[in-house]
């Protein structure tokens, strides 16, 4: 294996042994806590562009397998672990992550002081990074004098509707940048899924005569998007019950007159605690989250918080007051895990079903 260098936006350079392909790449570099399920959060679209490091000792050891993937096409742009396992130890035996980066052109390195790099992302937050082979001044140069794109969403949320078929209650589900693990989800309660793209129009939506709306996941900063995405919020709120996951529960705060905040250090791990406030429930969640809604600026005669997280206090859920919709700002989905938070998608369909029977009864 190769030396090579990941060069930090404020000059800072570690050493490593590259893997994957060897390429040159850019992008804003993020940490992640998980000690499991590096497959769906690399394939995970909320990390478009952004390179991650991963807190877990070894990751590499269970391969690459059908069942894990988030989404067809990983749009990472780097991997930085401590050790890396070479060997797929899955009974499949198909793919290991070093073969899985080079088919798709993407970086890795290993052999790094993992540990000290997190803590120093901690202090200074997400910043841009490269990886190179040599970390001389033209590398940290090209780095200054890149420019991110902010136009992740574009990037990964379906141009064309789709449909994933079931026999069960009509689902709607705005793609922001979905992850599979949300469609999965719906599987399990037989849901009729139509997939519409983020420039839908309330027309086409209400079009397809919904019992049910998810606005997805999705990356980078939701304050970028048209205003045409919270009008459309605003309006679909109205007619049937709405369920924001993630960016969808960023966009939801935003149509209802809530602002967002960054976060100093960004959430990105299976390992967050969160509390239902009516309930006083603690359970763990995935999260993979870079903004939060400003608790100062919510509007409590429409809007009220569900959810908390337990570390440093964070919005992680609301509900609307005057209709049937909410969201919550972890990913209940249980992909990769944990499965204490699935109780979301139940309360939507508990939701969805009053609604429908509500509307049959007029």
């Amino acid at each position: 294996m190769m030396q090579r260098h990941l060069i930090l936006e404020d000059g800072t350079v570690f050493q490593g042994l590259g893997f994957g392909a060897p390429a040159t790449t850019f992008g804003e570099i993020i940490f992640h806590t998980a000690m499991t399920g590096y497959q769906e959060i690399i394939t995970d679209p909320i990390y478009d562009g952004q390179m991650i490091v991963f807190a877990m000792p070894v990751v590499g050891a269970s391969g690459i397998h059908a069942e894990a993937y988030e989404s067809v096409k990983p749009t990472i742009r780097g991997m930085v672990v401590h050790d890396l396992a070479e060997v797929s130890v899955n009974r499949q035996r198909r793919m290991n992550l070093d073969r899985f980066l080079k088919q798709h052109n993407i970086p890795g390195l290993y052999q790094v002081d993992t540990r000290q790099l997190i803590r120093h992302l901690r202090e200074t937050g997400p910043q841009k990074a490269t990886i190179v082979d040599f970390a001389d001044e033209h590398a940290v140069d090209q780095l200054v004098a890149t420019v991110l794109t902010n136009k992740q969403v574009q990037n990964t949320a379906t141009p064309k509707p789709y449909a994933n078929p079931g026999r069960g209650r009509h689902i709607v589900v705005i793609d922001f940048g979905l992850k599979h693990g949300i469609l999965r989800m719906l599987g399990d309660y037989d849901a009729n899924v139509s997939v519409l793209p983020y420039t839908t129009s309330v027309e086409e939506v209400l079009t397809l005569d919904p019992d049910g709306i998810i606005l997805s996941t999705g990356p980078g900063d939701p304050r970028t998007l048209p205003e045409s995405v919270l009008t459309l919020i605003r309006v679909l709120q109205t007619k049937a019950p709405l369920l924001g996951i993630g960016l969808g529960h960023e966009l939801f705060a935003l149509a209802n007159g809530a602002e967002l905040k960054p976060l100093p250090s960004e959430h990105h791990g299976m390992n967050h605690p969160i509390q239902e406030i009516i309930s006083r429930q603690i359970f763990y969640a995935m999260q993979g989250q870079g903004y939060a809604v400003d608790d100062q600026t919510i509007d409590r005669k429409k809007l009220f918080v569900t959810y908390r997280d337990l570390v440093d206090g964070a919005v992680q859920g609301l509900r609307h007051r005057e209709f049937p919709a909410f969201s919550v700002q972890f990913f209940p989905d249980a992909a990769p895990g944990p499965l204490e938070a699935t109780a979301v998608f139940a309360d939507f369909f508990e939701t969805v079903e009053d609604y429908v029977e509500h509307y049959n009864q007029q």
